[in-house]
C-alpha cells in the first residue's frame, strides 16, 4: 500500500495479526486481553477499511484469505520492529522472546537462568502452534524447534540437545496391547497418527520399501491427543513431550532402535535480534559444558 487508508488504527492491525497467529477469535482475544465481540468488531472495521475480505469465517474455523495471508507476512515484521523500537525508547529492561510449540525443554530453563544473570534481559515465553514457532511471522525471536527446521526456511540453527520418541497407543489397543517395549521396525506394520505443523515424526523416517501407513492427520498437539485416543493409530513423539502432555485414555510404549528427535534453537538468518545472538552463544557454552 502506498498509503495508509483512512480509518486504520494501529488496533486493528495488532487485532487482525493476532487473529491471522491463532486462526480462532477467542484464543486471539485471550491472548489481547480483550472480549471476542470487540475483536470481531476491530477486525471488521480493518476489512471496511481496506475493502477486502482478510478472513474467511465459518462456525468451525477461521482461515486467511489471500490478502489476509499478504497482509500478515507484510505486517508481521512489522509490528514486531515496532514493539522492539518502544522497548528501546522506553525505560523498560530489554527482553528476549524466546519461542517454542509443544513444550520448552528443561535444558531451556538452566539456559534462560544463565543469560538473564549473563544479560541483565528479560525473556518472555512465546507459544505458538507453527512450524518455526512464529520465529519467521515476527513472534519471537529465537525459536526451539523439534525435529527437522522446514525445507529453505530462512533461518540460522544451533543444535541444543537430542530427545528420545516414545510411542503413544490407546489404552487397549489390540496392536500394542500390554507391550512394555517395541522395535521401532515393528511400528511400520500399525497406522501412524501424524501431526503435520509441529510433530516430529513421519512415515518418511522409516525405509522406503517398509513404512507405516498415514492414519490420519491433526493440525496441533491436542488433535494428535484426541485421535490417538479414538484408536485412529499410533502416536510418536519426543518422550518430554508425551511425558508432559497426558491423557486418560492413553500410555506411553518404550522404543527400542528409534532415531532421536534432535532439538534446534533457531534465529531469522538476517537482521536477528542481537538479544538472539547472545542466546545462541550461551546455547554453545552450555552445549560445550555438557559435552566435557
Amino acid at each position: 500500500m502506498d498509503h495508509v487508508p483512512p480509518g486504520v488504527e494501529l488496533r486493528h492491525l495488532r487485532g487482525f495479526l493476532a487473529v491471522a497467529d491463532e486462526l480462532n477469535f477467542t484464543h486471539a482475544a485471550a491472548v489481547l486481553r480483550v472480549g471476542q465481540p470487540a475483536l470481531t468488531r476491530t477486525v471488521r472495521a480493518l476489512e471496511d477499511a481496506l475493502g477486502t475480505r482478510l478472513l474467511e469465517r465459518t462456525t468451525r474455523r477461521v482461515a486467511l484469505t489471500e490478502a489476509g495471508s499478504r497482509l500478515r507476512d507484510e505486517l508481521a515484521p512489522l509490528l514486531s520492529r515496532l514493539d522492539g523500537a518502544l522497548r528501546t525508547a522506553g525505560s523498560e529492561p530489554p527482553l528476549l522472546r524466546l519461542g517454542f510449540t509443544s513444550l520448552l525443554p528443561q535444558a531451556c530453563a538452566e539456559l534462560v537462568h544463565a543469560f538473564k544473570a549473563a544479560t541483565g534481559a528479560g525473556v518472555r515465553l512465546v507459544r505458538r502452534d507453527e512450524p518455526l514457532a512464529g520465529l519467521l511471522s515476527g513472534a519471537c525471536d529465537v525459536a526451539v524447534v523439534r525435529g527437522d527446521v522446514p525445507s529453505g526456511a530462512a533461518v540460522r540453527t544451533r543444535v541444543l540437545l537430542r530427545e528420545p520418541r516414545v510411542a503413544v497407543v490407546a489404552r487397549g489397543a489390540a496392536e500394542l496391547a500390554g507391550r512394555r517395549v517395541v522395535d521401532w521396525a515393528e511400528l511400520a506394520d500399525v497406522p501412524l497418527v501424524v501431526n503435520t505443523v509441529t510433530g516430529t515424526t513421519s512415515p518418511d523416517l522409516w525405509p522406503p520399501e517398509r513404512r507405516p501407513r498415514l492414519a490420519c492427520t491433526a493440525d496441533n498437539l491436542d488433535e494428535w491427543l484426541e485421535a490417538v485416543a479414538a484408536g485412529h493409530g499410533v502416536g510418536i513423539a519426543p518422550e518430554p513431550v508425551a511425558r508432559r502432555h497426558t491423557h486418560p485414555a492413553l500410555r506411553r510404549v518404550r522404543l527400542k532402535n528409534a532415531p532421536p528427535v534432535t532439538v534446534h534453537l533457531a534465529v531469522p538468518a538476517r537482521d536477528s535480534h542481537p538479544l538472539a545472538e547472545r542466546y545462541l552463544n550461551q546455547a554453545r557454552q552450555f552445549s560445550d559444558a555438557s559435552s566435557g
